[in-house]
């Protein structure tokens, strides 16, 4: 029996099979490709829809952040007018014509006196005239500042009671009358005179030149009390009616003002003293202290009786006196050690007399 072939049909039964396979497989990946399509889709139409929504509410949150802003800056506005409403009302309605005008003129503040009032070699110094030795940190350009008051400081150095009546004669000078500078409008009126009427200059003087022969006597006193009378005393009492004779012009021309007589600042030491550093022999140390306190109590007791004030800076310089050490004493001694004349008060000097001053004028400054 003859052998058959191999049967062929089953080649194209495979094929077949794995051409619907791989159809099949296509088909389920082109499914689940178009799914993913559908889904990618369907979330970015949600994505969309999400931002389109947030941005739909941001623009009406912008919208209604600056209707209440428009509506806030509104009320402002309108609170704001009514409150300067009410204020203009009350104003008007309680305000007298004098509260609502502007500040008060600054008082006027003239200053009279000799050098231990103008502040020779004190910076900065003036030059109207220069001969006056007038600084402009003396006490009353420092009460002045400390007032807020307008100051008219006619103070000049070698100045007598004579010079407020009379022109002096300075250096680019004169210097006219003192007592000119006063107006019927003057509010405070300080003035320290008599020093050289009793004569302070020629008194350090001659003291300083006897005491090379003695320093340790007495030799100023015995020059001044030789014929058995104390002449600086004398001079003193001799000081009194020309005293007077100041306080009466000045209330003559300043009737509404109120005039402070302000007294010597403390020299020397009470006792002892410090030559030759300051030369005044030892023994004429406490009769040239006691003619000072002779001094302020003249000026006192003449105040009193015109009916000023009087500020005696003399008990608070005791230990600042010209034989203390730099930045210690407020006044210099013959050779300074700060700017200042020989033998007056320095810047230091100045404040400590300016606040007294200011001091005496009571905490309102009330003083008309």
């Amino acid at each position: 029996m003859p052998l058959r072939p191999p049967a062929r049909p089953a080649a194209p039964t495979r094929l077949t099979a794995l051409t619907r396979h791989a159809a099949l497989t296509r088909l389920t990946a082109l499914t689940r490709r178009a799914a993913f399509t559908r889904r990618a889709a369907l979330t970015r139409l949600t994505a969309l829809a999400w931002l389109t929504a947030l941005t739909r509410r941001a623009a009406l949150a912008r919208r209604a952040a600056l209707t209440r802003r428009a509506a806030l800056t509104r009320r402002a506005a309108l609170t704001r007018r009514a409150a300067l409403a009410l204020a203009a009302a009350l104003v008007l309605t309680t305000a007298s014509p004098a509260s609502v005008t502007a500040s008060p003129e600054p008082r006027d503040y003239v200053a009279l006196g000799d050098s231990f009032a103008s502040g020779p070699l004190i910076p900065f110094q003036r030059t109207d005239p220069l001969g006056c030795f007038r600084s402009t940190r003396n006490y009353a350009a420092l009460v002045a500042a400390d007032l807020g008051a307008r100051l008219t400081d006619v103070t000049c150095g070698g100045a007598t009671t004579r010079h407020l009546t009379e022109p002096q004669d300075v250096l680019l000078g004169p210097n006219p009358p003192q007592l000119d500078a006063l107006r019927p409008g003057t509010d405070l009126v300080t003035v320290t005179i008599g020093g050289n009427d009793v004569g302070f200059g020629e008194i350090i003087t001659n003291c300083a030149q006897d005491s090379l022969l003695d320093p340790l006597g007495n030799p100023c006193t015995r020059r001044y009390t030789a014929n058995g009378t104390d002449e600086l005393a004398a001079r003193v009492e001799a000081l009194g009616p020309k005293l007077a004779a100041v306080l009466q012009g000045i209330r003559q021309r300043a009737p509404g003002a109120h005039v402070v007589v302000v007294g010597y600042l403390r020299i020397l030491p009470p006792a002892h003293g410090c030559w030759p550093l300051v030369p005044i022999s030892v023994g004429d140390v406490p009769y040239l202290d006691a003619t000072e306190r002779r001094l302020n109590a003249e000026l006192g007791a003449r105040a009193a009786e015109a009916g000023a004030a009087f500020v005696d800076p003399y008990p608070s310089g005791l230990g600042r006196d010209v034989c203390q050490l730099p930045g210690v004493k407020w006044v210099e001694g013959l050779v300074p050690t700060a700017p200042a004349a020989p033998v007056h008060p320095n810047a230091a000097g100045m404040r400590a007399v300016a606040d007294l001053i200011t001091a005496s004028l009571g905490q309102d400054h009330t003083f008309r």
